[in-house]
């Protein structure tokens, strides 16, 4: 997959892994997140909690949105709050911080593709969790929700809080860029 890669994030700061499709990008975000094992090498969070690993004080955002389709859209914002382990906090504020508040009472079966999005990514609101590991995390956002995002990405920097980012795209943040793989 790849070797010799060296990659550190500092607290209030982004990176955005670039490269072409193929390269990695997703595979690396997944190894951080614990979801494929490492042949070799280490991964560390320093600052941390001592107790809990870097996959459980990170926030993973892939492809898939991971929503029920026949929940709610507050049902669903609730189901990943109870079983990250967050707070009995009200889903409101996360709804509202993306947009969705007026169609929490709907299935997510009915959500657009953005709203979709929106809403995977209200979950990063609603469990607080440092590290925010983001794979294409605009995608199939317009061009106000991009815009929304870098608000909450930006929030999440000035609270200390570290992002990994693969992208093809602008994330609308400043970032520091890693890029993996040959040339685009």
């Amino acid at each position: 997959m790849f070797s010799g890669l060296d990659v550190a994030a500092e607290s209030g700061h982004a990176v955005a892994i670039t490269g072409p499709n193929g390269a990695g990008k997703t595979s690396l975000l997944r190894l951080l997140a614990g979801l494929l094992a490492m042949e070799g090498g280490s991964i560390s969070l320093e600052g941390g909690d001592p107790e809990l690993t870097l996959p459980e004080q990170a926030h993973y955002l892939g492809h898939r949105d991971a929503l029920k389709p026949a929940l709610m859209v507050r049902e669903n914002l609730s189901f990943w709050r109870d079983f990250l382990g967050g707070g009995k906090s009200d889903e409101s504020d996360a709804l509202a911080a993306v947009g969705l508040d007026h169609v929490a009472h709907l299935p997510a079966a009915y959500l657009s593709a953005g709203q979709r999005r929106r809403l995977s990514i209200a979950r990063l609101l609603a469990v607080k969790r440092p590290v925010w590991l983001l794979d294409e995390p605009t995608s199939a956002l317009d061009v106000t929700g991009q815009a929304a995002f870098a608000a909450i990405m930006t929030g999440h920097l000035a609270g200390g809080g570290i992002i990994l980012a693969a992208t093809h795209t602008p994330l609308g943040i400043a970032v520091r860029e890693l890029r993996i793989g040959g040339a685009a």
